[in-house]
């Protein structure tokens, strides 16, 4: 499956079906009366999020989404039938903007059905306008028409936990270790195209979202990389999760890559850094055990979070890792319940992008 994670499309709210001009026509009623009925209502746009869901791939072939025109009222009284309401299912995290204001109109964190716009009211029958003077009225209304407007829709992932660090930093390995999320691993720089997510499921029967974002690099706030496409994605985690390799061609200074990622997010959003955050130091079979302390030590010093020394390949250090990202990811929950509504659930996974 493509990932898409913004897409322009085209919501239209029913028209209100139009009134009824009609006069009674009974035997023993002489004089009859005007019992034109009512349109009925347009019916609404509503939008409404699917957890299931984790791209916005299927607008590219659907970008007009129009609710159904009220039927016109009919004689008798009769009232037309309202309009069925059109239904606009994405997934969580979903922003639904202005195209051309750029003002959000709605933000989808949950599955419960939102209006965004109510179709247009029925117009009024020509019963509705008969007075003591007017006994024969030809007046009725056509309806009003439903509000239309080209949205921006942009994708933000709800994901509990995002895994943030250089490429070939490890963070498709461990994805692929501690969930059943299959990403592309290779030894190149920028291997993963897309964001990735991946349910993991602890001892106790209970589960988080997991969110691999592509590799960041200095100057990603700017637009470097994939970076700045990306990093909007981890807006909506509970938690961060920073990756800097022990080893490897790439391996620099574990510390100054901690502090230009650090620097990353702060000048995308300064937000960022007041999401409780730990570090993982990869790839730590590359080195020995020793050493490997001695950088995990020095990190925790510097950077004064919690750091993990850890192996995706041999799963050296991920047990303990994966405890403590469920201890924090449990007690925001319970802290913020309304805010982190999660169920038992999986994600249909995202292949890579052609």
């Amino acid at each position: 499956m493509k990932f898409v994670d913004q897409v322009k499309i085209h919501v239209q709210a029913g028209d209100g079906g139009k009134g009824c001009v009609a006069f009674r026509r009974e035997k023993f009623i002489p004089r009859g009366g005007p019992n034109g009925g009512d349109g009925g209502k347009g019916g609404a746009i509503v939008f409404q999020g699917n957890r299931a869901k984790t791209t916005l791939l299927d607008f590219h072939f659907q970008k007009y989404f129009k609710g159904e025109t009220g039927v016109a009222g009919g004689g008798r009284d009769r009232h037309g039938r309202n309009g069925e309401d059109k239904a606009v299912v994405v997934p969580l995290g979903t922003i639904v903007k202005d195209v051309e204001t750029g003002e959000v109109l709605l933000e989808v964190l949950d599955e419960e059905p939102h209006v965004l716009f109510k179709g247009g009211r029925g117009g009024k029958g020509n019963a509705r306008f008969k007075t003591s003077t007017n006994r024969v009225p030809m007046e009725f209304e056509p309806g009003e028409p439903g509000q239309g407007l080209w949205v921006l829709l942009e994708l933000k992932l709800m994901a509990d936990v995002g895994l943030v660090g250089f490429p070939n930093a490890g963070k498709s390995t461990l994805i692929g270790a501690i969930s059943k999320a299959r990403p592309k691993i290779a030894d190149y720089p920028f291997t993963t195209l897309v964001p990735n997510l991946g349910v993991v499921r602890t001892a106790g029967f209970e589960s988080f979202v997991v969110a691999d974002i592509p590799g960041i690099i200095a100057g990603a706030h700017l637009g470097a990389g994939l970076g700045h496409r990306f990093l909007k994605h981890i807006e909506r985690t509970a938690l961060l999760l920073l990756m800097v390799p022990a080893a490897g061609t790439e391996a620099v200074d574990p510390v100054a890559q901690y502090r230009v990622l650090l620097e990353e997010l702060r000048l995308f959003s300064p937000g960022l850094l007041d999401k409780p955050r730990a570090v993982a130091l990869t790839k730590a079979d590359l080195v020995p055990a020793e050493e490997a302390r001695a950088l995990a030590a020095a990190l925790r010093d510097a950077c004064g979070v919690e750091v993990f020394p850890i192996s995706a390949v041999t799963g050296e250090g991920v047990p303990a890792l994966v405890q403590h990202l469920a201890r924090e990811v449990f007690a925001r929950r319970a802290a913020e319940p309304a805010r982190y509504p999660r169920e038992d659930f999986d994600f249909e996974p995202l292949a890579q992008q052609e």
